[in-house]
């Protein structure tokens, strides 16, 4: 029996010793950001110490099985090879080290840990590896394989049990019994993390003011399974039980009701064409008017002159078929999940392509690279487009990027395709280059000044370029003088400012509408209310004159009674904003809040209210 606990302590040392090795392999990779948060040195060591209840918990989830197994032979006085252990290990080892592996390449892009949204991307494997640039590629699986094989030799070589270990001594039956209720009755206090009231959840490790740190500090491998574990849920449950749910319901909808309906028009023309250029991954931090430096987008800067400039726009959500579905459906991002994921959803999202279709709009979506990544092609067809076109329908033999045509090629091809469409027509064109791994071509003199997302920011500078390339274009056509342009991102995106993602300055997004049918008193003007782009489906279809009572969730911003909010979700929590201030919280811990202490409680109760609800009726769908 000592022989048997001495085993299991071997293998608690040894998993504890492979978490803290990936989790200094990530932390290295990033050390760049450690660097530009200035994050102490101290804080770092304290995330490692912080660590152990999950990494404890993490591991005594993966050692019963094989201990069980090993108890009972010794109890029989079995004496067989325990060599197939190992192949139990190997796995375990396997696949720790590809989620740190995964967590590393999405940290970057996405700003947050593996999750199940992740995962999903999963189902189209080449558009994963399309993402990542070629040496990232290599490099993470380069790692995945040294470490996997180190580890696993690691544990042959100094953890194994060797034929004969384990023979039954002539210790007492009692001491078995005891032996039996310590290890296992330890396993499960550690997996609970103690003998707490409340078991140990990944919010344990978020104890620091540097995010980097909290997201070195928590377990991959026990996020990833309580991810997975909620998301299982997702259609029984919301997680976000704030208040009785008919109360949330009540203050969501007075939230929504104004008092009046009386809307500001801002067109020259009844029945404009509509043309959306979605930027990807645009933050208001390239914008010289919105806070950014003048030498990233001039040419945007210079359509301002002509257009109406939102200046508190703001993304519900940070994923690409989010934010197309809040334009599409006026749906705020869903934390957890999105609705792209969810086929037989798509039934309960009203549909602004319908809407137009009964004015007689001719639809259209174009985009350089391939929809399916994010499910995003079945929601696009759902949503009965005219036309939606890939870069593998384009037949011009333009150069491709990893994920398809960049933007100099496809956004002027586009200009000019559209003349092929009926008048009006609601079209969408959805830029790429700006998304990794921005292998844009170098056609211009690259920007050196950032010290962080330099790459990213040069990107946008070249695809501002494509824009310029596609106003002129668009000026030779027959349509341009009956178009409303509408320039806007999808979601944000890490800048080289460097926000947090849990803050409204990251989730800030560029709207400019263009075009001559904009009102000569509105050009070169601002709109400096809140809003999101959820409010899309709702102002435009006021402009027309089109009932927008379907779209429950978007709100009409040029409406004279219109009270101005902006949501966005933070998957275990949410951001809420309104003239009074702003709210932002996370795994129940409340990150932010600027409310005036009068109205503190009834808005803060608003913005979880609105979460709460609008999970909710997902559920219900």
């Amino acid at each position: 029996m000592k022989r048997f606990v001495i085993y299991l302590v071997k293998i608690l040392l040894f998993l504890l010793l492979m978490f803290t090795t990936m989790r200094v392999v990530f932390i290295v990779n990033y050390w760049h950001l450690v660097t530009v948060d200035q994050v102490p040195f101290l804080e770092i060591i304290r995330g490692f110490f912080k660590a152990l209840p999950l990494d404890i918990s993490t591991a005594c989830f993966m050692i019963p099985l094989p201990a069980l197994i090993i108890f009972i032979l010794t109890c029989f006085n079995r004496n067989v090879s325990y060599r197939w252990i190992r192949w139990y290990f190997y796995i375990i080892i396997a696949v720790y080290i590809l989620i740190v592996m995964g967590e590393i390449g999405i940290y970057g892009e996405w700003g947050t840990k593996l999750s199940v949204k992740a995962l999903a991307y999963l189902e189209n494997p080449s558009e994963v590896i399309n993402t990542a640039s070629t040496q990232q590629t290599v490099l993470l699986i380069s790692l995945w394989a040294c470490f996997t094989l180190l580890f696993c030799w690691w544990y042959v070589k100094w953890i194994e049990p060797s034929n004969g270990d384990y023979v039954r001594d002539k210790a007492h039956p009692v001491m078995y019994a005891v032996v039996f209720v310590l290890s296992f009755g330890l396993m499960f206090i550690g997996m609970r993390g103690g003998l707490n009231e409340i078991p140990i959840s990944t919010s344990s490790g978020y104890f620091s003011n540097y995010k980097i740190v909290n997201i070195m500090t928590v377990n991959p491998a026990y996020n990833l399974m309580e991810n997975i574990t909620n998301d299982i849920n997702v259609s029984d449950k919301a997680h976000f039980n704030f208040m009785d749910v008919h109360k949330a319901e009540e203050i969501t909808k007075e939230t929504h009701q104004t008092d009046c309906e009386s809307t500001v028009n801002i067109l020259k023309t009844e029945r404009p064409n509509i043309f959306i250029v979605l930027l990807e991954s645009w933050s208001a931090d390239l914008i010289e008017s919105l806070g950014g430096d003048p030498s990233i987008a001039p040419n945007f800067h210079n359509l301002e002159k002509d257009g109406l400039l939102f200046t508190n726009f703001y993304a519900s959500a940070n994923r690409s078929q989010q934010g197309i579905a809040s334009i599409l459906g006026g749906l705020p991002g869903l934390p957890v999940t999105t609705i792209t994921n969810h086929p037989e959803k798509y039934y309960a999202i009203p549909s602004i392509v319908q809407s137009l279709d009964t004015l007689g709009y001719y639809s259209s979506f174009y985009f350089g690279g391939e929809l399916n990544y994010g499910n995003i092609l079945s929601y696009l067809r759902y949503n009965k487009f005219d036309r939606v076109v890939e870069g593998n329908d384009v037949t011009e033999r333009f150069h491709k990027g990893k994920l398809g045509i960049q933007d100099t090629d496809m956004l002027p091809w586009v200009a000019k395709e559209v003349n092929k469409q009926p008048e009006p027509f609601f079209t969408t064109v959805f830029t790429l280059s700006t998304h990794s791994p921005y292998d844009y071509p170098k056609i211009f003199d690259e920007l050196e000044w950032p010290q962080l997302e330099k790459v990213y920011v040069n990107s946008a500078k070249y695809t501002d370029i494509a824009i310029k390339l596609f106003i002129d274009r668009a000026k030779q056509q027959p349509w341009y003088s009956n178009t409303l342009f509408l320039f806007m991102a999808d979601h944000s995106h890490p800048s080289y400012k460097n926000h947090p993602m849990e803050s409204f300055d990251y989730h800030r997004i560029p709207l400019l509408i263009y075009g001559e049918p904009l009102l000569d008193s509105l050009r070169g003007t601002t709109f400096d209310k809140i809003c999101g782009n959820a409010d899309i489906p709702a102002t435009i279809l006021s402009q027309l004159g089109v009932s927008h009572d379907e779209f429950f969730w978007s709100k009409n911003v040029f409406n004279t009674c219109y009270k101005p909010f902006a949501f966005f979700e933070l998957n275990n929590g949410l951001g809420w904003k309104t003239d009074e201030g702003e709210f932002v919280m996370s795994n129940n811990n409340v990150l932010k809040n600027t409310f005036p202490e009068e109205q503190s409680d009834s808005l803060t109760r608003q913005g979880k209210a609105y979460m709460q609800y609008h999970f909710d009726l997902f559920n219900r769908y």
